[in-house]
């Protein structure tokens, strides 16, 4: 049987960590907390839920965060990696599906269904021009490159060199395995925004970061 590590980018979500972390039916030694320097109680909250839990001193963005965790799993012989988000997005009872499509694909990315009713009218129009430009740069179609539940093989996480640090690392690894032959699925899940959970992004600063990585693409 495969090796799989639960791994959960984390930055000041003290009150909503521990809930995800109850929710993830998984022996608590396999799931691993990347605390990306919060500066709440974020890291104390998922120690005592008893999962693994690593630190960065200061913020170093979502990628860092996603690259720590990658580092973990190879030195500790996982065969793949399901990232989830920490601040309650993502539905934990989706992880058997994930670890159902791995076995068809390398690389598996949760679709979420886009709607001007359910999700902020800011994400609908980024997720749609980011996944058309990802999908141009990748050669393939895919309609989610902003979703952070996905499930990545070793072999994918090995051969990929990310440069990146920040949001747009999740764009950065489709291209790059895509480009070195790997095959890439998209299985729909379902999305829970909660008042309480307050993104990260900076619309201008971000997009920047994305547009920059876009670029430096096309000579890659």
């Amino acid at each position: 049987m495969e090796k799989a590590l639960i791994l959960l980018p984390a930055y000041n979500v003290g009150p909503l960590v521990g809930d995800v972390i109850e929710r993830i039916r998984y022996p608590r030694n396999h799931i691993l907390v990347v605390d990306d320097g919060s500066t709440d109680n974020t890291g104390e909250v998922a120690r005592s839920k008893g999962v693994i839990v690593i630190r960065h001193t200061s913020n170093l963005g979502k990628g860092a965060a996603h690259k720590t965790g990658f580092r973990y799993a190879v030195t500790h012989g996982y065969d793949y990696v399901i990232t989830i988000d920490a601040d309650g997005q993502h539905d934990p009872d989706g992880i058997p599906q994930f670890m159902e499509a791995i076995t068809r694909y390398d690389m598996v990315i949760g679709r979420r269904y886009f709607s001007w009713r359910n999700m902020p009218l800011v994400r609908v129009f980024t997720n749609v021009t980011t996944s058309f430009v990802v999908s141009l740069l990748s050669g393939q179609r895919l309609r989610d490159v902003q979703s952070g539940y996905r499930a990545i093989r070793r072999t994918v996480i090995e051969r990929v060199r990310l440069r990146t640090n920040r949001y747009q690392t999740e764009s950065e690894i489709i291209v790059q395995a895509a480009r070195l032959g790997f095959r890439i699925g998209e299985i729909p899940i379902s999305t829970i925004y909660r008042r309480e959970a307050r993104s990260h992004i900076n619309p201008i600063i971000d997009t920047l970061r994305f547009i920059k990585f876009a670029i430096s693409s096309l000579w890659l």
